[in-house]
């Protein structure tokens, strides 16, 4: 189905003093000490939360092994997954706040909670897999949907026209911390201080960033006089066909992206790559994806955003297959720096379109929440199951491959 035109036209003003959706694109700063401080903010929500997120490659590696040597590699899956799905799902009731007003007490809620639960994490014991699920993917989960969700949204009341451009730089904090912190990671977990130590040298530099990106976020627009109905929202959504589509796409994507981030570091392990030159790959990776991030919001000014989309899925969708010939050291970088491109323009791409198909802005956070929560899935896992113990890896390449198909199909 193909996105009507008008349906992402910005929203015009009703002509109504007393609603708060009335705001033209002259009512927006677009710039400022305050916009661009809550941009810097949402972009180090970003670098702690979903780029700790998406790091989880790292892990997968580690514990398949050497920490949880007694579990499968899909059951391991399922830590990042619960994580990734945590992180998307939970922002339905965080966006749904950030509506009503209580943006500051859910960011500190998230923060403290994150902060709390990785330390935990450095508590668990070798193959104590629970422990690990109940701090990393349930507990951690919880805390990063918290904080993510608002982090993004709350851009939207400092920018409409270049909104697409201080998206795109807040959600390159992802990359930017999945770039980093694999590096950190690995140094640490598998270097002379351990899991434990390592773990908790991570969490105190992800503690200091929390605090910095709580002081300098800031909210403009006040919140709806009468409470927001969650159900009427959703309810609206679903009647829209654009909306839908988005959303069944972004469940799509998630399949192809977190196989790719779960389990390229992996795959060039078992594929007998350096152990030096593995540990890079998830950076590789996620290098693209900060180029693409940074520069999909450029070209999608004059590509416009579903075009931009439609483009960047075709390709990743295609680039996910060549995973089945991955056998070198150049094979790893060029499919990690390529897909991690174009994948990174769908993510960048992804609240600009939320909001260009959200017709009234205060429903923009309760929007992006279910976006994000009908997205978070299962792929991973069942990726995972695919690919057995014995590694087998064009199952879950092409498992993941046709799924990506079916979203540029659906973005379409």
């Amino acid at each position: 189905m193909r996105v009507s035109e008008t349906a992402l036209q910005p929203v015009k003003s009703t002509g109504d003093p007393d609603h708060t959706d009335s705001l033209d694109s002259s009512d927006f700063p677009e710039g400022g000490v305050t916009a661009w401080g809550t941009v810097l903010g949402a972009f180090l929500i970003q670098f702690c939360g979903a780029g700790y997120t998406t790091s989880y490659g790292v892990f997968q590696d580690f514990y398949a092994q050497t920490y949880l040597t007694n579990s499968t590699p899909s059951a391991i899956a399922w830590i990042g997954s619960v994580n990734a799905l945590l992180l998307m799902s939970v922002g339905l009731v965080s966006g749904r706040l950030l509506d009503r007003g209580a943006f500051y007490h859910v960011m500190k809620i998230g923060c403290l909670l994150q902060c709390l639960f990785l330390f935990m994490l450095s508590l668990a014991k070798p193959n104590g897999y629970y422990q690990i699920l109940l701090s990393q993917g349930i507990g951690s989960g919880v805390a990063i949907g918290l904080t993510n969700v608002p982090s993004i949204a709350v851009v939207s009341h400092h920018f409409q026209r270049r909104r697409a451009l201080a998206m795109g730089f807040v959600v390159a904090g992802a990359s930017m911390g999945s770039i980093l912190q694999p590096i950190m990671l690995n140094n640490l977990i598998n270097g002379k201080l351990g899991f434990a130590n390592g773990v908790r040298a991570c969490a105190a530099m992800i503690s200091c960033l929390l605090l910095i990106a709580y002081l300098l976020m800031r909210t403009r627009l006040p919140p709806k006089p009468q409470a927001i109905s969650c159900a009427r929202v959703l309810r609206n959504s679903l009647r829209d066909r654009a909306y839908v589509c988005a959303c069944v796409w972004a469940t799509t994507f998630e399949v192809g992206f977190l196989f790719v981030s779960f389990y390229l570091q992996l795959d060039s392990r078992i594929h007998g790559l350096s152990k030096g030159f593995s540990f890079y790959s998830l950076t590789m990776f996620n290098s693209g994806s900060l180029i693409g991030r940074l520069t999909v919001g450029a070209v999608s000014s004059y590509m416009g955003v579903p075009n931009a989309i439609i483009g960047c899925s075709f390709i990743s969708s295609a680039l996910i297959f060549s995973m089945i010939g991955l056998r070198s050291a150049a094979s790893v970088a060029l499919i990690g720096i390529s897909y991690g491109y174009f994948a990174g323009g769908c993510i960048a791409l992804t609240p600009p379109l939320i909001s260009y198909l959200t017709p009234e802005m205060s429903d923009i956070g309760a929007r992006t929440g279910i976006l994000f929560a009908i997205s978070g899935n299962l792929g991973a896992p069942i990726c995972g199951a695919v690919l057995t113990s014995d590694y087998i890896w064009w199952k879950p390449a092409v498992f993941a491959g046709v799924s990506g198909s079916h979203k540029a199909a659906f973005v379409f």
